[in-house]
């Protein structure tokens, strides 16, 4: 199973133009979405308008190489090791999760518009879609059920659902639904394949398709913000820049968080 393209019999339902197709509008729905949400949440003007701030209340200037050094490493860091997550388990999850939603969505582009029909496709592809989406697995639904509420000290279950939980939903549907509908196509399942393959196409344009209002598009704004905090933290603004609006105690409120009392 671990070395089939799923895409190459699927090919005898669907023409190859298709399944294209239905990636290119796929990749629009994310761009559209990104750029949805962006105006709507007015993030780019967050980002610009701040920016203007800590230039302003810079104390040393940096230069070109300074900025080269601050990007790299807020790629090295914050991107490819998300080092900025204390939990060492929640980190573990994430990093299975991201790094297996790249390895998943790589390889499936590669294998439709590559190798639409060929069932003979580099065994590497095909291996690392389906270990891409079972990683997938391996760090969302660890994350579901056992990082994502402490239920001791919340008091919310697994099973409850808002609208930022949209995109990592979404995702482990797709990608537990690939699984199923590759397993069972290649035990001949037939019925049970055609479902498995119309629940894996509704999850993925849910995915793709629910940008505006999942956290999806998180991902882009992430790095964004990561490298103008380091920025700040290198050109010293950031000392002069007024305290965070959630740490009210450095306004003299005397309000102070605390651990939960189960620590």
């Amino acid at each position: 199973m671990l070395d089939s393209n799923p895409f190459a019999e699927l090919s005898a339902m669907i023409p190859a133009a298709a399944m294209q197709t239905y990636v290119v509008v796929m990749f629009l729905l994310v761009v559209g979405g990104t750029i949805a949400d962006v105006i709507h949440k007015k993030s780019a003007r967050y980002f610009f308008e701040n920016a203007k701030k800590a230039k302003k209340a810079a104390t040393q200037e940096l230069s070109s190489g300074d900025r080269t050094s601050v990007l790299i490493r807020t790629v090295a860091e914050d991107v490819l090791t998300s080092a900025e997550f204390c939990n060492p388990r929640r980190r573990l999850a994430h990093l299975l999760t991201m790094y297996g939603f790249v390895a998943f969505v790589v390889t499936t582009v590669i294998l439709i518009f590559g190798y639409p029909t060929s069932p003979d496709a580099p065994g590497i592809l095909t291996l690392l879609w389906h270990l891409g989406a079972l990683t997938v697995c391996v760090g969302g639904y660890w994350f579901w059920f056992f990082i994502r509420v402490d239920v001791v000290a919340e008091g919310n279950p697994w099973y409850r659902v808002i609208r930022a939980d949209l995109f990592i939903l979404s995702l482990l549907a797709t990608t537990t639904f690939a699984l199923l509908w590759s397993i069972l196509q290649a035990a001949g399942a037939g019925g049970l394949t055609t479902l498995f393959f119309y629940l894996f196409i509704l999850s993925s344009t849910v995915l793709f398709g629910g940008v505006l209002w999942s956290k999806f598009a998180h991902m882009f704004f992430k790095p964004a913000a990561a490298y103008q905090k380091r920025i700040a933290v290198a050109d010293g603004s950031m000392d002069n820049l007024p305290p965070p609006a959630d740490t009210p105690e450095k306004f003299g409120l005397g309000i102070k968080r605390e651990l939960p009392n189960h620590y």
